[in-house]
Protein backbone atom coordinates (compact mmCIF):
# COMPACT_ATOMS: atom_id res chain seq x y z
CA UNK A 1 0.00 0.00 0.00
CA UNK A 2 1.49 3.52 -0.94
CA UNK A 3 1.50 6.11 1.57
CA UNK A 4 0.20 9.50 0.15
CA UNK A 5 3.14 11.36 0.80
CA UNK A 6 6.14 9.30 0.83
CA UNK A 7 9.13 10.89 -0.59
CA UNK A 8 8.02 14.37 0.77
CA UNK A 9 10.85 15.61 2.81
CA UNK A 10 9.90 18.51 5.59
CA UNK A 11 12.17 20.50 8.18
CA UNK A 12 10.53 21.77 10.78
CA UNK A 13 11.68 24.87 12.87
CA UNK A 14 8.38 24.89 15.18
CA UNK A 15 9.46 22.91 17.16
CA UNK A 16 7.98 24.73 20.84
CA UNK A 17 4.80 26.34 18.39
CA UNK A 18 1.73 24.19 18.32
CA UNK A 19 0.50 25.40 14.91
CA UNK A 20 3.73 24.41 12.98
CA UNK A 21 4.02 21.17 14.80
CA UNK A 22 0.28 19.98 13.53
CA UNK A 23 0.82 21.07 10.34
CA UNK A 24 4.10 18.44 9.75
CA UNK A 25 2.46 16.04 12.17
CA UNK A 26 -0.44 15.66 9.75
CA UNK A 27 1.43 15.31 6.87
CA UNK A 28 3.76 13.33 8.63
CA UNK A 29 1.09 11.15 9.51
CA UNK A 30 0.28 10.53 5.80
CA UNK A 31 4.10 9.69 5.10
CA UNK A 32 6.16 12.78 4.52
CA UNK A 33 9.57 12.46 6.04
CA UNK A 34 9.60 14.76 9.11
CA UNK A 35 12.85 16.32 11.05
CA UNK A 36 12.45 18.70 13.59
CA UNK A 37 15.05 21.15 14.08
CA UNK A 38 15.99 21.67 17.63
CA UNK A 39 17.84 24.09 19.97
CA UNK A 40 20.72 22.06 22.09
CA UNK A 41 20.35 21.34 24.43
CA UNK A 42 16.91 19.96 25.03
CA UNK A 43 15.08 23.20 24.57
CA UNK A 44 12.26 23.29 22.12
CA UNK A 45 9.15 21.14 22.69
CA UNK A 46 10.15 20.18 26.55
CA UNK A 47 10.36 23.75 27.81
CA UNK A 48 6.42 24.49 26.57
CA UNK A 49 3.18 24.48 28.40
CA UNK A 50 1.92 21.94 31.18
CA UNK A 51 4.14 22.03 33.54
CA UNK A 52 6.80 19.69 30.50
CA UNK A 53 9.46 22.14 31.44
CA UNK A 54 9.33 20.58 35.16
CA UNK A 55 10.04 17.20 34.26
CA UNK A 56 13.34 15.32 36.36
CA UNK A 57 13.82 11.99 35.69
CA UNK A 58 14.16 10.31 31.92
CA UNK A 59 11.27 7.99 32.32
CA UNK A 60 9.28 11.24 33.32
CA UNK A 61 10.58 12.52 29.66
CA UNK A 62 9.97 9.17 27.97
CA UNK A 63 6.22 9.46 28.71
CA UNK A 64 5.58 13.17 27.88
CA UNK A 65 6.80 12.42 24.11
CA UNK A 66 5.43 9.02 24.32
CA UNK A 67 1.73 10.33 24.33
CA UNK A 68 2.81 13.43 22.36
CA UNK A 69 0.97 13.06 19.11
CA UNK A 70 1.77 16.56 17.30
CA UNK A 71 5.41 15.17 17.44
CA UNK A 72 5.01 11.05 16.37
CA UNK A 73 6.12 9.71 13.00
CA UNK A 74 9.22 12.07 13.27
CA UNK A 75 12.97 12.58 13.87
CA UNK A 76 14.83 15.33 15.61
CA UNK A 77 18.06 16.69 15.11
CA UNK A 78 19.40 19.65 17.45
CA UNK A 79 21.08 22.41 15.56
CA UNK A 80 22.76 25.67 17.27
CA UNK A 81 21.53 27.99 14.04
CA UNK A 82 23.52 30.90 15.32
CA UNK A 83 26.33 28.80 14.68
CA UNK A 84 27.75 29.05 11.00
CA UNK A 85 28.41 25.11 11.42
CA UNK A 86 25.25 24.17 12.07
CA UNK A 87 23.46 26.45 9.23
CA UNK A 88 25.97 24.70 6.98
CA UNK A 89 24.31 21.52 8.15
CA UNK A 90 21.02 22.78 7.77
CA UNK A 91 22.16 23.62 4.36
CA UNK A 92 23.05 20.75 3.43
CA UNK A 93 19.50 19.21 4.91
CA UNK A 94 17.69 21.81 2.69
CA UNK A 95 19.41 20.48 -0.29
CA UNK A 96 17.31 17.18 -0.42
CA UNK A 97 14.26 18.77 1.15
CA UNK A 98 10.86 19.77 -0.36
CA UNK A 99 9.68 22.07 2.72
CA UNK A 100 10.56 24.29 5.40
CA UNK A 101 8.11 25.35 8.15
CA UNK A 102 9.06 27.93 10.33
CA UNK A 103 7.28 29.96 13.19
CA UNK A 104 9.70 32.96 13.99
CA UNK A 105 8.39 36.49 14.26
CA UNK A 106 8.92 38.64 10.64
CA UNK A 107 12.75 39.06 10.20
CA UNK A 108 13.96 36.12 12.88
CA UNK A 109 14.76 34.13 10.03
CA UNK A 110 16.51 36.35 7.97
CA UNK A 111 19.03 37.10 11.04
CA UNK A 112 19.50 33.20 11.83
CA UNK A 113 20.54 33.06 7.52
CA UNK A 114 17.48 30.51 7.26
CA UNK A 115 14.95 32.57 5.02
CA UNK A 116 12.76 32.10 2.20
CA UNK A 117 15.65 33.76 -0.14
CA UNK A 118 18.69 32.35 1.02
CA UNK A 119 17.37 28.82 0.83
CA UNK A 120 15.61 29.39 -2.25
CA UNK A 121 19.00 30.14 -3.68
CA UNK A 122 20.19 26.53 -2.01
CA UNK A 123 17.25 24.69 -3.64
CA UNK A 124 14.58 26.61 -5.86
CA UNK A 125 12.20 23.84 -5.19
CA UNK A 126 11.83 24.57 -1.15
CA UNK A 127 8.51 25.10 -0.21
CA UNK A 128 8.96 27.69 2.53
CA UNK A 129 6.13 27.73 5.04
CA UNK A 130 6.11 30.49 7.57
CA UNK A 131 3.87 30.98 10.07
CA UNK A 132 3.24 33.86 12.40
CA UNK A 133 0.16 35.61 14.21
CA UNK A 134 -0.45 38.70 12.06
CA UNK A 135 1.16 37.31 8.78
CA UNK A 136 4.34 39.03 6.73
CA UNK A 137 3.42 42.59 6.50
CA UNK A 138 0.73 44.84 8.10
CA UNK A 139 1.08 47.41 11.26
CA UNK A 140 0.91 44.58 13.32
CA UNK A 141 3.71 42.02 11.84
CA UNK A 142 6.14 42.46 14.45
CA UNK A 143 3.25 42.04 17.50
CA UNK A 144 3.75 39.25 19.33
CA UNK A 145 0.18 37.27 19.36
CA UNK A 146 -0.51 34.15 20.99
CA UNK A 147 -4.28 32.09 19.96
CA UNK A 148 -6.27 34.63 22.62
CA UNK A 149 -5.15 37.60 20.61
CA UNK A 150 -5.65 36.36 17.06
CA UNK A 151 -9.65 35.26 18.21
CA UNK A 152 -10.08 38.44 19.47
CA UNK A 153 -8.79 40.46 16.78
CA UNK A 154 -10.61 38.52 14.05
CA UNK A 155 -13.71 38.57 16.18
CA UNK A 156 -14.46 34.94 17.08
CA UNK A 157 -13.90 35.76 20.81
CA UNK A 158 -16.31 38.65 20.14
CA UNK A 159 -19.42 36.58 19.20
CA UNK A 160 -18.74 33.96 22.09
CA UNK A 161 -20.55 34.00 25.23
CA UNK A 162 -24.06 34.69 26.90
CA UNK A 163 -26.14 37.49 25.62
CA UNK A 164 -25.31 40.73 27.76
CA UNK A 165 -22.83 39.22 29.53
CA UNK A 166 -18.93 39.32 28.73
CA UNK A 167 -16.87 37.55 26.41
CA UNK A 168 -15.47 33.80 27.08
CA UNK A 169 -12.64 32.56 25.60
CA UNK A 170 -13.43 29.56 23.52
CA UNK A 171 -12.42 26.17 24.52
CA UNK A 172 -10.73 25.41 21.62
CA UNK A 173 -7.59 26.86 20.19
CA UNK A 174 -9.12 28.22 16.90
CA UNK A 175 -6.23 30.20 16.16
CA UNK A 176 -3.24 27.44 16.45
CA UNK A 177 -5.26 24.76 14.95
CA UNK A 178 -7.47 26.04 12.13
CA UNK A 179 -5.77 29.65 11.67
CA UNK A 180 -2.28 28.41 11.79
CA UNK A 181 -1.87 24.62 11.85
CA UNK A 182 -4.76 23.67 9.24
CA UNK A 183 -4.06 26.82 7.02
CA UNK A 184 -0.56 25.62 6.63
CA UNK A 185 -1.03 21.96 5.76
CA UNK A 186 -3.39 23.52 2.70
CA UNK A 187 -0.99 25.88 1.74
CA UNK A 188 2.17 23.64 1.59
CA UNK A 189 -0.08 20.63 -0.59
CA UNK A 190 -1.39 23.14 -3.02
CA UNK A 191 2.53 24.61 -3.18
CA UNK A 192 3.60 21.21 -3.96
CA UNK A 193 0.69 20.47 -6.40
CA UNK A 194 2.28 23.95 -7.95
CA UNK A 195 5.46 22.53 -8.74
CA UNK A 196 4.57 19.70 -9.79
CA UNK A 197 3.57 22.29 -13.13
CA UNK A 198 6.45 24.82 -12.42
CA UNK A 199 9.28 22.98 -11.15
CA UNK A 200 9.92 26.24 -8.56
CA UNK A 201 8.76 26.21 -5.01
CA UNK A 202 7.73 29.41 -3.02
CA UNK A 203 6.68 31.02 -0.26
CA UNK A 204 3.92 30.48 1.77
CA UNK A 205 2.73 33.47 4.04
CA UNK A 206 -0.07 32.13 6.64
CA UNK A 207 -1.20 34.66 9.24
CA UNK A 208 -3.76 32.61 12.32
CA UNK A 209 -5.97 35.89 12.26
CA UNK A 210 -6.07 35.28 8.55
CA UNK A 211 -6.87 32.06 8.61
CA UNK A 212 -9.22 32.40 11.79
CA UNK A 213 -11.15 35.57 10.24
CA UNK A 214 -11.67 32.98 6.68
CA UNK A 215 -13.60 30.97 9.48
CA UNK A 216 -15.72 33.43 10.41
CA UNK A 217 -17.47 34.57 6.93
CA UNK A 218 -21.07 33.81 7.49
CA UNK A 219 -21.00 36.28 10.37
CA UNK A 220 -18.77 38.76 8.00
CA UNK A 221 -21.06 37.84 4.77
CA UNK A 222 -23.97 39.12 6.69
CA UNK A 223 -22.74 41.97 8.56
CA UNK A 224 -21.40 43.19 4.95
CA UNK A 225 -24.85 42.86 3.27
CA UNK A 226 -27.18 44.10 6.33
CA UNK A 227 -24.45 46.31 8.16
CA UNK A 228 -25.44 44.84 11.20
CA UNK A 229 -23.13 43.72 13.56
CA UNK A 230 -23.36 40.41 15.45
CA UNK A 231 -23.80 40.30 18.94
CA UNK A 232 -22.70 37.64 21.62
CA UNK A 233 -26.05 34.70 22.08
CA UNK A 234 -28.20 36.48 19.33
CA UNK A 235 -27.66 34.07 16.66
CA UNK A 236 -28.75 31.25 15.53
CA UNK A 237 -25.40 29.40 16.30
CA UNK A 238 -24.19 31.68 18.89
CA UNK A 239 -26.99 30.66 21.70
CA UNK A 240 -30.20 33.08 20.36
CA UNK A 241 -31.98 30.27 19.00
CA UNK A 242 -34.26 27.63 21.22
CA UNK A 243 -33.88 24.97 18.51
CA UNK A 244 -29.79 25.24 18.40
CA UNK A 245 -29.21 25.07 21.95
CA UNK A 246 -27.64 23.35 24.83
CA UNK A 247 -30.05 21.96 27.37
CA UNK A 248 -29.49 20.52 31.04
CA UNK A 249 -30.84 16.99 31.61
CA UNK A 250 -32.46 15.22 34.42
CA UNK A 251 -28.60 13.79 35.51
CA UNK A 252 -27.60 17.44 35.69
CA UNK A 253 -25.56 16.86 32.49
CA UNK A 254 -25.98 18.01 28.64
CA UNK A 255 -27.77 17.45 25.42
CA UNK A 256 -27.16 19.43 22.26
CA UNK A 257 -30.15 20.06 19.62
CA UNK A 258 -29.55 21.37 16.37
CA UNK A 259 -33.14 20.97 14.81
CA UNK A 260 -32.41 23.47 12.02
CA UNK A 261 -34.07 22.09 9.68
CA UNK A 262 -38.17 22.73 9.34
CA UNK A 263 -38.57 18.89 9.08
CA UNK A 264 -36.44 18.69 12.02
CA UNK A 265 -37.83 21.00 14.12
CA UNK A 266 -41.30 19.62 13.73
CA UNK A 267 -39.84 16.57 14.59
CA UNK A 268 -38.97 18.17 17.32
CA UNK A 269 -41.88 19.51 18.87
CA UNK A 270 -43.75 16.45 18.27
CA UNK A 271 -40.99 14.54 19.54
CA UNK A 272 -41.56 16.60 23.25
CA UNK A 273 -45.20 16.48 22.80
CA UNK A 274 -45.58 20.26 22.24
CA UNK A 275 -47.00 20.28 18.31
CA UNK A 276 -48.18 23.68 19.27
CA UNK A 277 -44.72 25.35 18.77
CA UNK A 278 -44.22 24.15 15.29
CA UNK A 279 -45.36 27.25 13.82
CA UNK A 280 -42.80 28.92 16.00
CA UNK A 281 -39.31 28.06 14.52
CA UNK A 282 -38.51 31.70 13.88
CA UNK A 283 -40.88 33.64 16.28
CA UNK A 284 -41.19 37.42 15.88
CA UNK A 285 -39.72 38.87 18.87
CA UNK A 286 -37.44 37.72 21.63
CA UNK A 287 -39.64 37.44 24.45
CA UNK A 288 -41.36 34.65 22.45
CA UNK A 289 -38.22 32.67 21.49
CA UNK A 290 -36.86 32.85 25.21
CA UNK A 291 -40.93 31.73 26.77
CA UNK A 292 -39.76 28.77 24.23
CA UNK A 293 -36.43 28.05 25.34
CA UNK A 294 -38.07 27.85 28.69
CA UNK A 295 -40.59 25.76 28.24
CA UNK A 296 -37.83 22.99 25.97
CA UNK A 297 -35.55 23.81 29.01
CA UNK A 298 -38.07 22.13 31.75
CA UNK A 299 -38.81 18.98 28.87
CA UNK A 300 -35.29 18.27 29.03
CA UNK A 301 -35.16 18.19 32.44
CA UNK A 302 -37.36 15.04 32.75
CA UNK A 303 -34.73 12.57 31.35
CA UNK A 304 -31.26 11.52 31.48
CA UNK A 305 -28.82 12.83 28.85
CA UNK A 306 -28.52 9.30 27.48
CA UNK A 307 -31.90 8.91 27.76
CA UNK A 308 -32.51 11.97 25.62
CA UNK A 309 -30.00 11.05 23.13
CA UNK A 310 -30.99 7.58 22.31
CA UNK A 311 -35.11 9.30 22.10
CA UNK A 312 -34.61 11.83 19.49
CA UNK A 313 -31.90 10.42 17.70
CA UNK A 314 -34.05 7.34 16.69
CA UNK A 315 -36.77 10.45 15.40
CA UNK A 316 -34.58 11.90 12.67
CA UNK A 317 -33.37 15.12 15.22
CA UNK A 318 -29.93 16.08 15.14
CA UNK A 319 -28.80 15.80 18.99
CA UNK A 320 -25.74 14.68 20.42
CA UNK A 321 -24.35 14.32 24.06
CA UNK A 322 -22.21 17.14 25.82
CA UNK A 323 -18.92 15.51 26.95
CA UNK A 324 -16.21 15.43 28.73
CA UNK A 325 -12.58 14.03 27.45
CA UNK A 326 -13.35 10.68 29.51
CA UNK A 327 -16.37 10.29 27.63
CA UNK A 328 -15.49 11.22 24.18
CA UNK A 329 -12.75 8.23 23.98
CA UNK A 330 -15.40 6.05 25.35
CA UNK A 331 -18.14 7.20 22.81
CA UNK A 332 -18.63 3.88 19.94
CA UNK A 333 -18.97 6.35 17.02
CA UNK A 334 -15.24 7.89 18.45
CA UNK A 335 -13.93 4.36 18.48
CA UNK A 336 -15.33 3.16 15.71
CA UNK A 337 -13.83 5.53 13.78
CA UNK A 338 -10.65 5.01 15.12
CA UNK A 339 -9.77 8.90 17.02
CA UNK A 340 -7.89 6.91 19.71
CA UNK A 341 -5.73 4.51 18.95
CA UNK A 342 -2.92 2.56 21.19
CA UNK A 343 0.65 1.50 21.10
CA UNK A 344 3.04 -0.30 22.93
CA UNK A 345 5.78 1.74 23.68
CA UNK A 346 9.17 0.13 24.70
CA UNK A 347 9.44 1.97 28.54
CA UNK A 348 6.29 3.07 29.14
CA UNK A 349 4.04 0.34 28.19
CA UNK A 350 0.46 1.12 26.60
CA UNK A 351 0.60 4.66 25.44
CA UNK A 352 -3.42 6.05 23.74
CA UNK A 353 -3.20 8.95 21.24
CA UNK A 354 -5.65 10.85 19.21
CA UNK A 355 -6.18 9.18 15.86
CA UNK A 356 -5.64 10.47 12.46
CA UNK A 357 -8.91 12.98 11.09
CA UNK A 358 -8.26 12.61 7.48
CA UNK A 359 -9.60 9.05 6.26
CA UNK A 360 -8.11 8.03 2.72
CA UNK A 361 -9.23 4.59 1.28
CA UNK A 362 -6.04 4.04 -1.06
CA UNK A 363 -3.46 5.85 1.02
CA UNK A 364 -4.27 5.95 4.55
CA UNK A 365 -2.23 7.69 7.24
CA UNK A 366 -0.42 5.37 9.41
CA UNK A 367 1.28 5.67 12.75
CA UNK A 368 4.89 4.83 12.20
CA UNK A 369 6.76 5.89 15.48
CA UNK A 370 6.70 7.60 18.94
CA UNK A 371 7.51 11.21 18.57
CA UNK A 372 11.51 11.62 19.67
CA UNK A 373 13.39 13.24 22.27
CA UNK A 374 14.82 16.19 21.44
CA UNK A 375 18.18 15.03 19.86
CA UNK A 376 17.52 11.54 19.61
CA UNK A 377 18.57 11.25 15.87
CA UNK A 378 20.94 13.67 15.68
CA UNK A 379 24.29 11.35 15.38
CA UNK A 380 22.03 8.81 12.80
CA UNK A 381 21.60 11.87 10.41
CA UNK A 382 24.74 13.72 10.46
CA UNK A 383 26.44 9.90 9.53
CA UNK A 384 23.80 10.26 6.35
CA UNK A 385 25.07 13.33 5.60
CA UNK A 386 28.91 11.81 5.56
CA UNK A 387 29.94 13.38 8.60
CA UNK A 388 32.16 11.20 10.69
CA UNK A 389 31.88 10.72 14.36
CA UNK A 390 35.12 12.34 15.32
CA UNK A 391 33.10 15.83 13.37
CA UNK A 392 30.42 14.82 15.26
CA UNK A 393 31.89 14.76 18.49
CA UNK A 394 33.66 17.88 17.66
CA UNK A 395 30.09 19.65 16.59
CA UNK A 396 28.61 17.99 19.96
CA UNK A 397 31.68 19.55 22.47
CA UNK A 398 31.19 22.80 20.62
CA UNK A 399 27.64 23.40 21.60
CA UNK A 400 26.79 23.37 17.56
CA UNK A 401 24.56 20.36 17.91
Amino acid sequence: MSIALEGISILDLTASQMPGRWASGLLGDFGAEVIVVERPPYKGRESGPSGVHTLKTRREIESFYAFNSFDRNKESITLNLKSIEARNIFYRLVKQADVVIEGYRPGVAKKLHVDYDTLNKINSGIIYCSITSYGQGGPYRNFPGYDLNIMALAGAVGITGEKGRAPVMPGVQIGDWVGGGFMSVVGILLALMARNRTGRGQFVDISMTDGVLACMAMFSEEYFRTGKVPKRGEKINTGGSHYNNIFRTKDKKYITIAAWDPTMYENLCRALGRDDLISYQHPSDDKKRDEIFAALSEIFVTKTRQEWFEFLAERNIAVAPEYSLDEVFTDPQILHRQMMIERDHPTVGKVKQSGIPIKLSDTPGSFKSFAPIPGRNTEEILLELGYSEEKIKELKKNGEI
